[in-house]
């Protein structure tokens, strides 16, 4: 099992948020830390978004805004990005895809996380 971890915490943004115009944005901060692999660089992503009326958007590119970073064993990257949906409810999960310094590329599965207002689900 690989030993690259990721953590992620959500949440609504109020002031870039219009609900009346089914407008919802969320920020996402991750986490990535190499509890143990050999030095490796996250080249790309994959994000699976799906809003509450199952529409399914996905999203694939380099890297992670705008960069590539190199973990060490013991080093962490943390960034927040963000996700627009028209429903006040959805999920995202994706992958991100790594190389070893040998050239080998290994892929990170995220598991599906909650974009949700607060309060709104119990």
């Amino acid at each position: 099992m690989r030993s690259i971890d990721i953590q992620v915490t959500t949440q609504l943004v109020p002031e870039q948020t219009e609900a009346d115009k089914n407008h919802y944005v969320f920020a996402y901060t991750i986490e990535i830390s190499n509890r143990g692999e050999p030095p490796c660089q996250l080249l790309n992503r994959h994000w699976v978004i799906t809003n509450g009326l199952g529409e399914v958007e996905e999203v694939r590119g380099a890297g992670v805004v705008g960069q590539q970073p190199r973990l060490c064993q013991g080093e962490s990257f943390r960034y927040t990005s963000g996700a627009i949906l028209k429903t006040p409810v959805g999920t995202m999960q994706g992958s991100y895809e790594f190389c070893y310094d040998t050239g080998e590329r290994f892929e990170v599965p995220i598991p599906v996380f909650s974009l949700s207002i607060p309060n709104l689900i119990h």
